[in-house]
């Protein structure tokens, strides 16, 4: 992100939040990069430098969206915390390609359609606390909420996380409350590394029901929001 050295002196504290995001911001002046912004974290591997609570602030929706919209980098923002998503894995896109093509051939000719990343989910929590996810895998049944511009204004029926070492604990806490507060009803998360998946369902902001399937001793993950929807798991982990 370049910024004049002008806007960087008169909103030095938001540039902060956004090199702490791992954003790099370029100072210029007159046309010309001059100096850089960018966080120091000592001791620790790029890989799990996931999340940022820039100084103990909350990060706005408003600056969210100025990040978002300057930078090249990947972002969601859940109770004001930004995350940077990391490239992922080949166990891991091979699991979100199996779901979605399996998804794809099931929603077919049906009123839902499923999507994949990058693609924002924006899910206000409260009215000063919006946050906006990228979810693995999701089943939208309302396009009616979709904007002019493509943007989905509206809540997921299902989604689906597939977990990496530096978002497992995102996907399994923060992402489920999320999830089961804003409206979403059924949630699956993925784990490449015990060939297993969890299946949630919420109604009324709570977990009504969840079941664990494995490659061990099940051939196929099952919704149960969606009868007769389900993924084969050998497939899935292969």
């Amino acid at each position: 992100m370049r910024v004049s050295s002008t806007e960087v002196q008169n909103n030095f504290g938001k540039y902060l939040k956004f090199a702490e995001a791992g954003e790099e911001i370029i100072v210029t002046r007159n046309g010309k990069d001059i100096a850089a912004v960018t966080a120091i974290v000592a001791d620790t591997v790029k890989e799990h430098q996931a999340s940022y609570s820039t100084s103990g602030e909350r990060v706005t929706y408003e600056e969210f969206l100025e990040l978002t919209e300057s930078s090249e980098q990947r972002y969601e923002l859940i109770d004001g915390v930004v995350y940077n998503l990391a490239a992922p894995s080949y166990k891991h896109q091979k699991a979100v390609q199996e779901i979605l093509g399996t998804f794809y051939n099931w929603f077919k000719g049906k009123d839902c359609v499923p999507l994949t990343s990058p693609f924002d989910i924006t899910l206000p929590k409260s009215s000063d606390n919006i946050c906006v996810v990228q979810p693995d895998v999701f089943v939208i049944c309302d396009k009616t909420n979709l904007d002019d511009k493509g943007k989905y204004l509206g809540t997921p029926t299902l989604v689906v996380e597939v977990l990496s070492p530096s978002t497992r604990s995102k996907d399994m806490l923060k992402k489920l409350e999320l999830y089961k507060e804003c409206g979403v009803r059924e949630y699956w998360i993925v784990d490449p590394m015990k060939d297993q998946v969890l299946v949630y369902r919420l109604d009324d902001k709570e977990i009504s029901d969840y079941k664990a399937f494995s490659k061990s001793a099940d051939m196929d993950v099952r919704s149960c929001f969606f009868e007769g929807l389900s993924v084969n798991l050998n497939d899935m982990f292969e």
